[in-house]
């Protein structure tokens, strides 16, 4: 009896740990196995977005402080040139709302007294355009306000 249960222990175990060779397959047809992911990768314009945001974050917090103010960051300026994800949402409007922001974040630097009022009318044109092209990233944009 003693052999008996322990032939059919390692048969179970052998069984248990066989690969299972069958594939699935999703709603569309394509197999588990032939399923690549591809990683998102940011555009130009939204890693120079993202880079702008931390920017802004910081000077806030120096402004709020009463900190002084530094010097205009220059690679604000690619905003004219980066390449968007979309190459035709660079339109028009687009150029408009970009010079608006930079206007905006040089007044800072220039008129360090009135940087709060700068400051947010920045981060008006940021919302005024988002509004229209990518309303996504507004409810974090609006955290910036300084109130």
């Amino acid at each position: 009896m003693k052999k008996f249960f322990t032939t059919f222990f390692i048969i179970l175990v052998c069984f248990s740990c066989k690969k299972n060779d069958t594939v699935s397959s999703d709603k569309n047809g394509a197999t588990e196995s032939s399923k690549e992911f591809d990683m998102y990768e940011m555009s130009e314009m939204a890693l120079l977005m993202e880079q702008m945001y931390k920017d802004n974050e910081h000077l806030k917090e120096r402004i709020k402080k009463g900190d002084t103010i530094g010097k205009f960051p220059n690679h604000f300026l690619k905003i004219h040139a980066a390449v968007m994800t979309d190459e035709q949402e660079n339109d028009a409007f687009f150029k408009v709302q970009a010079s608006n922001f930079i206007k905006a974040q040089e007044l800072i630097y220039e008129d360090p007294k009135n940087a709060k009022e700068h400051f947010n009318s920045g981060i008006d044109a940021c919302v005024q355009c988002h509004e229209v092209k990518c309303g996504g990233p507004i409810p974090r944009i609006k955290k910036l306000y300084i109130k």
